[in-house]
């Protein structure tokens, strides 16, 4: 019986995310749209047993992007896992397709490569190029801030990849350090298109059943990096992606970003306001640079107006840089953690991380039933990426005391016995935990907090699923997102602070 039910499954899921491979590539000024696709890369036959796994590079909503080395060739991928039951009941099938064909039609040393693809019953995966050099975002952490010439070095780097992105007729819409990847020499790849939006001019060519949404102002991205006309619900433009590239240029020079703040709520406010706090220390050049890009105005943006981007080559922040040969230079010098001598994350080894847990993939050959309980806290400065845009939403603010802001919001399933009930969880840094009933927008219950994990505890048994544990009660929540360990290690964190 549960045979037939995981094939009648993997059949509904194939018939939603299969993308035919028989026909030549199209170009033209429009989006192309055609009903059949040629790959450039591959769609294989591998299977997950084919590949050794080691550490984890990062974790999405519906994706964990893992170290994979190929058993019979020894070659190593960034592996992109993504669970295809969540992105079929999320209704995220058009993007992940839409990343798919993009990324076979861009060819640039700038940007990611995708060598092949593949699947299984529960998982779809990208074997991308593995940039061992880490995140730039590591490269700022480690020394604190760059130096000019170093963030001159990476920001020009960027702003090449960036220009034929652009010039294909393509919105990234998700630049920050941490999609800025390294390669072991230190060269800069942009990663990450699985917000990527075509405009009307693309040159690239898409599927009709794999377009983002249309008007192209849905929130996406990061909230530190979202630009003032993407939180007022304008359709996205390339001047988006410039806005995000000044406030990555600021948080290299500085090691912060410009509108960083105690929660997105606040960071938002930030941004509507234009509240950007300049360094002393940062050259005349340096300022009027990421001025200019953090106009409110997308238009006037340099690289956005009528000039395009020779407006932002030629400013004077980029004096001496020879744009013709922009790869052809050394590097700045990569630091890795101690301990370590080069690689992503630890020095490149196939240990695998000790969050990982291969339950949720492959087909079930030698994998076991029960998921890792992983229990470090993180740093409290970090909960603040884990809250969504419904934190800016200022419906959520009457349920706060003056003063109080939100650290992490999501809409959840409370689980019962036999029902649910969607409610919005909140998290405050008061601290307080509390669910409210989005569609009466009435307080349904505040659990009591306490410091001490006897009285408040979180148990994860998935993903998705999680229990808060107070005194005399226990509550099972499900979070379509998979944000259930982000939860769990944002309320430690809290306790721990």
């Amino acid at each position: 019986m549960m045979a037939m039910v995981g094939g009648e499954m993997e059949k509904d899921v194939e018939s939603k995310l299969h993308i035919q491979d028989n026909s030549a590539n199209h170009g033209g000024k429009d989006i192309n749209k055609s009903n059949s696709f040629k790959f450039r890369a591959p769609q294989e036959n591998f299977t997950i047993q084919d590949f050794e796994m080691g550490k984890i590079y990062g974790v999405g909503s519906y994706s964990k992007v893992v170290r994979a080395r190929k058993k019979d060739t020894g070659k190593v991928y960034a592996l992109k896992i993504m669970d295809k039951k969540f992105i079929t009941k999320e209704n995220k099938t058009a993007y992940v397709k839409l990343e798919r064909i993009v990324l076979d039609q861009l060819t640039h040393p700038g940007i990611v490569q995708l060598h092949f693809t593949f699947q299984d019953t529960f998982s779809l995966y990208m074997a991308l190029e593995s940039c061992e050099g880490g995140e730039l975002f590591d490269q700022i952490t480690r020394k604190g801030r760059l130096t000019e010439d170093e963030a001159r070095f990476y920001a020009a780097e960027v702003i090449d990849a960036l220009e034929y992105i652009h010039n294909l007729g393509l919105i990234h819409r998700d630049i920050k350090p941490e999609n800025l990847l390294l390669t072991s020499d230190g060269h800069i790849k942009i990663a990450d298109f699985g917000s990527v939006k075509p405009m009307q001019d693309s040159q690239i060519t898409v599927l009709p059943n794999a377009a983002s949404d249309d008007k192209a102002c849905t929130f996406v991205g990061t909230a530190a990096y979202v630009p003032p006309e993407v939180l007022n619900s304008s359709p996205a433009t390339i001047g988006n992606d410039l806005w995000a590239l000044g406030c990555t240029l600021f948080q290299m020079l500085s090691g912060t970003s410009p509108f960083k703040d105690a929660s997105e709520w606040l960071i938002f406010q930030r941004i509507i306001a234009r509240d950007v706090r300049f360094p002393e220390y940062f050259s005349h050049d340096a300022r009027d640079l990421i001025d200019k890009l953090l106009d409110t105005d997308p238009t006037k943006r340099p690289g956005a107006g009528r000039d395009g981007y020779n407006s932002l080559k030629n400013h004077p922040f980029f004096q001496g840089i020879d744009w013709h040969n922009i790869r052809s230079r050394s590097p700045p010098k990569l630091v890795f953690e101690k301990g370590h001598t080069g690689g992503r994350t630890s020095g490149g080894d196939d240990t695998p991380d000790s969050s990982w847990n291969p339950t949720h993939i492959g087909d079930g050959i030698g994998i076991g039933n029960t998921f890792s309980d992983v229990t470090s806290s993180s740093d409290i400065s970090h909960i603040t990426k884990l809250a969504t845009i419904d934190s800016f939403d200022s419906k959520w603010q009457e349920f706060l005391e003056p003063g109080e802001s939100i650290l992490m919001i999501s809409m959840v399933k409370k689980l019962q016995k036999l029902s649910s009930k969607k409610v919005q969880l909140i998290l405050t840094n008061k601290p307080k935990l509390i669910y409210v009933d989005p569609s009466k927008l009435a307080g349904k219950g505040n659990m009591i907090w306490s410091d001490d994990p006897n009285d408040l505890s979180i148990q994860v048994s998935s993903p998705s699923h999680f229990k808060v544990f107070i005194p005399k009660k226990v509550m099972s929540f499900e979070d379509p997102k998979q944000r259930a360990y982000q939860w769990k290690k944002a309320i430690e964190a809290l306790q721990n602070r």
